[in-house]
């Protein structure tokens, strides 16, 4: 039997020649079973089907518009389920398109007529991908378009199966350095990290317990909330560059959750590459690189011209040294003593350049770099006293401006830095200490220091630490003082959705945004119903582990009243569907993009994962924090009222 696509095409070939305005009876010579064949070229596609016996309940329809013709499938509801095109009247097939919920979520594509698919795209629900396959062997060389999101889940999946090639199609290559109008000794430091991908993978597995075969990408995360911009004018690069630096993504193997530390990532057109081979974070102290290699460029001063004439010979040649000691750099899952060396040698030049750098300017960049290089790698216990370092540096910082922003900042790193140390070494009983001296340290830092930087985030850890504790009052009064005193910090909008979810109950809840399976949910239409919203996302356990819980009080209630909504937190490029199916979800959600930082859990500031409100039937809000222990409790005498 031919393969699938060349039967497609020959079937195209004596039935869209012959395409008139009875359209579905010419269908009908093709049948349903023969096109549901069809799957697409890539794995791992989520699309819609319908049981076989089903098919006679379904439709083929002709279509045609213009020299565009082609056949359509319709399920038994009248959904879109493939649509395969003529798009440039030769009457041979070139687009395969494959629909779920209405929504076209992926299409194979065929662009030199030689009746194979050399192109791949996902649409929609289904992503923003688009793939080229060259050589037609149904694997992908080349992406034409991908998102930082699924390019790290391309990155762990190919890791997880040891596919070098699929692996090197989302690794930074001298022709996107190109592209990008990277050249010289930039470029060369830049290609290091991802040469032999091959090697650096084998040797990545073989130390490795993170990645195994049945490995799946749950997540993406970044220390930054969005992208960076580095200007052409830094001399890294002919353009500006977007970038996202400190990567990470989480991976679940059997039900148990994993952290793979990506890096810094970089877009090339409208393709997003990542600068070097991920790692698993592994062991009690896991060790982290630095921030990436356009980060470590713009800082230390590299670009494509080297500015060699550029500061004083002392200057270019601390510059030199720091160019040298990152061009070595240890990997991360090195011997400890070579990170701990590494660290201290670096702070100690950034040390230097932040007291010979030219201008005030360059010395405060540098001094930053200094502190937060040290604070960084305190709290990976690979700074041998690093604490100390800080306090020695904050003297020194305010022996000579005492009234230096400076001084803010390397207080709040050290606080950071020495906490995370303290809880390092603490055991179970001792953490409550650590906890209680941190929030009075915070305190303290914010009576000190009320308009610096650093102040809003420090009232949100009091905030979230109060929340936490169920102590709503003292917490609503920490938010408000973010929104109140620091309306412009990053913490502002967080702090509002928290205020507001706070002092919900009671109150009608205001809920909609786009269905994971097409429309929008509208809680409002749920009137007359007790509904619980769950806040939810693939990577999160306990959301897991809650569900089967929460399914049985649907089962039981549900005639009686009671209705669930999710709201799915997942960025783009998360298994969804596949968590969906797997775990037999049966209610509808919500899903915005941004993830905890978009839609309805920016509205109301949720923090952690799961969140549950509990509405009644008059649509207002009962609890805005229920457990599945009051959700048992409360729901069976909501839906008798």
């Amino acid at each position: 039997m031919p393969a699938p696509r060349t039967l497609l095409v020959k079937l195209s070939l004596a039935v869209v020649a012959s395409l008139s305005t009875a359209g579905t009876a010419h269908a009908q010579s093709v049948g349903v079973a023969q096109i549901m064949k069809y799957r697409p070229v890539q794995k791992d596609v989520d699309i819609g089907a319908v049981a076989e016996d089903q098919y006679d309940q379904c439709e083929v329809k002709v279509e045609r518009e213009g020299k565009s013709s082609g056949w359509a499938v319709f399920g038994p509801e009248g959904q879109i389920l493939r649509r395969f095109v003529d798009t440039d009247g030769d009457n041979v097939v070139d687009h395969w398109r494959y629909y779920k919920d209405g929504l076209e979520v992926y299409r194979d594509i065929d662009t030199n007529a030689d009746n194979d698919v050399d192109q791949s795209r996902w649409l929609n629900r289904g992503g923003s991908r688009w793939g080229i396959d060259a050589d037609q062997d149904g694997k992908i060389e080349k992406w034409k378009m991908i998102s930082a999101e699924e390019a790290t889940r391309e990155a762990v999946m190919a890791m997880a199966s040891g596919d070098v090639p699929r692996l090197a199609a989302v690794l930074i290559n001298s022709d996107d350095l190109k592209q990008l109008g990277v050249s010289g000794d930039a470029a060369e430091e830049l290609l290091n990290p991802v040469q032999d991908p091959a090697a650096k993978l084998r040797q990545v597995l073989s130390q490795s317990k993170t990645f195994k075969s049945s490995s799946r990408w749950a997540r993406f995360d970044s220390s930054t909330s969005m992208p960076n911009v580095i200007p052409a004018e830094s001399g890294l690069s002919e353009d500006d560059l977007l970038i996202y630096e400190n990567v990470m993504s989480i991976v679940e193997t059997g039900g148990e959750t994993g952290f793979v530390q990506v890096g810094e990532m970089v877009r090339v057109g409208d393709v997003w590459k990542l600068t070097s081979i991920p790692q698993p974070l592994e062991g009690e102290a896991p060790q982290l690189t630095d921030s990436g290699g356009f980060t470590r460029l713009l800082v230390a001063g590299l670009s494509t011209t080297m500015a060699p004439a550029e500061g004083s010979p002392e200057f270019r040649k601390v510059i030199e040294q720091l160019q040298e000691l990152d061009g070595a750099a240890p990997q991360p899952t090195g011997p400890k003593p070579d990170l701990v060396a590494y660290n201290s040698q670096r702070a100690q030049l950034l040390g230097r350049l932040a007291e010979i750098a030219g201008t005030a300017e360059e010395r405060l960049t540098w001094r930053q770099q200094q502190i937060d290089q040290i604070a960084a790698a305190v709290q990976l216990d690979a700074f041998k006293d690093g604490v100390e370092t800080l306090r020695r540096i904050e003297q020194q910082i305010r022996e000579q401006n005492p009234d230096s922003p400076l001084v803010s900042y390397v207080v709040y790193r050290r606080m950071t830095a020495e906490y995370n140390a303290q809880l390092l070494q603490a055991d179970a009983a001792q953490r409550v200490e650590v906890q209680a001296n941190w929030l009075r340290a915070l305190e303290g830092f914010i009576g000190d220091y009320p308009e610096s930087d650093d102040a809003a985030d420090a009232m949100l850890q009091i905030a979230m630490a109060e929340e936490f504790a169920g102590n709503h009052d003292n917490a609503r009064e920490w938010y408000g003082k973010i929104v109140d005193e620091h309306p412009k910090s990053p913490a502002q909008a967080v702090a509002a959705g928290a205020l507001k979810r706070l002092t919900l109950e009671g109150k009608p809840l205001a809920l909609s945004g786009p269905a994971l399976s097409g429309g929008t949910i509208d809680i409002s239409r749920y009137r007359g119903k007790v509904v619980a919203v769950l806040f939810w996302a693939t990577w999160c356990r306990p959301c897991t582990e809650d569900l089967p819980q929460i399914q049985e009080l649907y089962r039981q209630h549900r005639a009686a009243g009671f209705e669930v909504i999710g709201v799915n937190v997942d960025v783009e490029g998360a298994p969804i569907q596949e968590y969906i199916q797997q775990h037999k979800v049966a209610w509808p959600s919500i899903h915005e993009k941004g993830g905890l930082q978009g839609g309805a859990a920016q509205q109301y500031g949720v923090i952690t994962l799961p969140t549950t409100f509990l509405v009644d039937k008059t649509g207002k809000v009962v609890s805005s924090a229920a457990s599945v222990a009051d959700l048992k409790e409360k729901v069976p005498e909501l839906v008798k009222q």
